[in-house]
């Protein structure tokens, strides 16, 4: 059963990235006559080739845009588009949150854990790195990108993700990091009043403490305390919020670099190049570690772990796919909706599936941080900044 329901997923995984391939205009499209006497005249039109053609509108143009998922009566209706796309993404992103979490917590017969955090960060890239090809070749690459800027991204992204799933092998549980995550803009905020030249209103301000301050009522609200290894997730944590807020400026670089040579990066442009960057460094990474060979032999020696792993990365590839999918066809203010409220759900099914236990004080955290995460999703909404949402920091 959990088989076939995992090749569905996947069948509608490789739908969303077709669909999120253009689409063919019906204004585009021409019924051509080669005429019996090619010499030109002012009656005759000639295409790019010289070619004379008669130029008539497209028989049933309706057609043509209903089998491009467009506004044709036969087209996928927009309902069907939304539960497609939102439900990809929260069935993607809270398996993978899910799988995240197994990794972490499990231990083999022998008592040992998973601890290879970069070794995993290279076989959740490489999966990204595939299913952003796929993408490239059906919705067509971008020439001239600044391969160096998506290489540095690539760079501090990865650190970001290698940092929380190493918060989370050393005791961090994974509600409060998911929370503490939420709370990136501490250091987007801290870096662009150093830096000087932003301002922030005060209620950006009270949205940001409302989510550190609940994150860290949560930490303090268990029932049962953690020990040192807990201290050392906190501090893991705290470096990939760092990390968080240098891939933040890192972005706005690449930005204006590749307005700068005119070009515009497409989505699975993003997809592929800044996984292909992050595979590299997490394996270079890696392997001056010695987590190529000792995580290699652990997941050989313990199918259970191997079978979450792979699932895992096709999540996180799955789930781009459903983000992109879902911005192709609806205002980024919905895939914002979708990717805020999923954050929320990751917390709530962690907490009531996988055993951790809260004190009153620790729901109370809950309530508090979860109001500033849906208040910062509001602010956005109210002032159109829908397209933030679709920063890959927030994604991968």
């Amino acid at each position: 059963m959990t088989y076939t329901l995992f090749v569905i997923f996947l069948i509608l995984t490789l739908f969303s990235i077709a669909s999120s391939a253009p689409a063919f205009k019906p204004n585009q499209l021409v019924n051509k006559k080669v005429l019996v006497n090619p010499s030109p005249s002012k009656s005759s039109k000639f295409d790019a080739n010289s070619e004379p053609i008669q130029r008539t509108a497209p028989t049933n143009p309706s057609k043509i845009t209903s089998i491009m998922g467009g506004d044709g009566k036969g087209g996928i209706p927009d309902s069907i588009k939304l539960i497609i796309g939102a439900g990809g993404i929260y069935s993607a992103f809270l398996y993978y949150g899910s799988l995240q979490e197994d990794v972490f917590r499990y231990t083999s017969p022998d008592g040992t854990s998973f601890k290879q955090a970069w070794f995993l960060q290279v076989l959740e890239a490489l999966a990204n790195v595939v299913v952003g090809f796929i993408g490239l070749q059906l919705t067509g690459g971008t020439k001239g990108l600044p391969l160096k800027m998506f290489a540095l991204s690539g760079t501090t992204q990865v650190s970001a993700k290698a940092f929380t799933s190493l918060a989370l092998a050393n005791g961090l549980s994974f509600p409060v990091a998911t929370l503490a995550k939420s709370g990136k803009m501490v250091p987007v905020m801290i870096g662009s009043l150093l830096l000087g030249g932003t301002k922030y209103s005060v209620r950006e301000y009270m949205q940001v403490a409302a989510i550190v301050a609940g994150t860290a009522i949560v930490g303090m609200g268990k029932k049962k305390g953690g020990g040192p290894s807990s201290s050392l997730g906190v501090l893991f944590i705290l470096l990939s919020l760092v990390a968080d807020g240098v891939t933040g400026g890192v972005q706005k670089k690449l930005k204006a670099e590749a307005s700068k040579v005119g070009v515009k990066p497409k989505p699975y442009d993003f997809m592929f190049w800044t996984n292909l960057f992050m595979a590299a460094a997490a394996c270079v990474v890696s392997l001056a570690l010695g987590e190529v060979g000792t995580g290699l032999n652990y997941i050989m020696s313990n199918p259970e772990i191997l079978n979450k792993i792979v699932k895992f990365a096709l999540c996180s590839a799955a789930g781009q796919s459903f983000i992109f999918f879902t911005i192709a066809n609806f205002d980024p203010l919905v895939c914002t909706t979708v990717t805020t409220t999923r954050k929320i759900f990751s917390v709530l099914l962690s907490i009531f599936l996988k055993g951790h236990s809260l004190s009153g004080q620790g729901w109370g955290g809950i309530a508090l941080a979860c109001t500033g995460i849906l208040a910062e999703m509001e602010s956005k909404m109210k002032g159109g900044h829908g397209k933030k949402a679709v920063q890959l920091e927030d994604k991968w």
